[in-house]
């Protein structure tokens, strides 16, 4: 499937449950449901989520195992298949030949394009090195018939920066059709679009949606957007069309929730979130992740409330 990679995408929730033995296992109908619900919502402008993307950060992704992980995606592509939407999921490794294989493993379960972070290693690698990792993924790739997106997250603990010079040499890859990077600094993306006009670089940091779009994003992927989508395709909408005041309306409304995309616990945070508003908090508490304290719960719900309220004034609280 090809995309121009213009608008909005959806980093959607893993859904747990109990099973029989109290163990946590995936609840592959609710994570269908809800993001079968993420994409049917339109903006004001008619618009929707333009791509589905899966098992990421998320979506419990540092926790599941391998075949948690295929069949979890298996499952999503279904939904993204009948909404005629990429399937984008992340992927990253030690080594480029362990890379490689989770490329070919992904291509097998209907993923579209991969987001490939840097390699997990505790030394920084040379930009040779660097360059040879992400090279060898594009290329297997082609191979597979998918697409690769470099991912750079420099403000994210554990993540290797990606240069802007690195970031240029990898956009050109035959294989590779967009860029995400997330960071507040919404300068990079200035730069890179300075460098080369028709980049097509997707913001990953919900704070900064709107000033992304006018640095020269043509989309991002939001994770507040998998709880309040009208608001977040609308907000795209504004971009899109310049109408940089009401865009921006939108992005305050939002901003007590962004604020929790930017934190270190952001998959626990939103999570909850997205559980407090479709009445499961019980759910949004299910995780392979850390155990939020009573401060962190009520932090979050009294967010959420704020936020709800100010997209209630715009008509975009559903």
């Amino acid at each position: 499937m090809s995309t121009q990679w213009d608008g909005v995408m959806p980093a959607v929730f893993t859904w747990l449950k109990e099973s029989k033995s109290g163990t946590l296992e995936i609840d592959f109908d609710t994570t269908q449901k809800q993001a079968e619900g993420i994409l049917k919502t339109q903006g004001k402008g008619g618009t929707r989520m333009s791509g589905l993307v899966g098992s990421g950060t998320l979506g419990e992704n540092s926790y599941l195992s391998n075949n948690q992980r295929l069949s979890l995606l298996e499952s999503l592509s279904e939904v993204a298949k009948e909404y005629n939407v990429p399937l984008i999921s992340g992927a990253a490794a030690e080594t480029k030949e362990e890379l490689a294989k989770i490329v070919e493993g992904l291509a097998t379960v209907g993923v579209d394009t991969v987001m490939v972070m840097p390699p997990k290693t505790k030394t920084v690698p040379t930009e040779k090195k660097m360059y040879e990792y992400y090279a060898l993924a594009e290329a297997t790739a082609k191979d597979v018939g998918i697409t690769m997106m470099p991912y750079n997250n420099p403000d994210a603990a554990g993540y290797h920066p990606l240069s802007t010079d690195l970031l240029l040499k990898l956009s050109v890859l035959p294989n590779v059709t967009a860029l995400k990077i997330s960071t507040i600094d919404v300068s990079i993306i200035e730069t890179l679009m300075l460098e080369n006009k028709d980049l097509k670089v997707l913001a990953g940091v919900d704070t900064v949606t709107v000033f992304a779009g006018l640095a020269g994003a043509s989309g991002g992927i939001t994770g507040v957007g998998t709880i309040f989508p009208k608001a977040s395709v609308t907000m795209q909408e504004y971009v899109v069309n310049g109408n940089w005041a009401e865009a921006h309306k939108i992005s305050q409304a939002l901003n007590s929730l962004s604020y929790l995309d930017a934190q270190p616990l952001l998959m626990e945070y939103l999570k909850l979130a997205m559980g407090i508003h479709h009445n499961d908090v019980a759910g949004g508490l299910r995780t392979f992740g850390k155990k939020l304290t009573q401060q962190q719960i009520d932090d979050v719900n009294a967010r959420y409330i704020l936020a709800k309220e100010r997209l209630e004034v715009l008509d975009l609280a559903n």
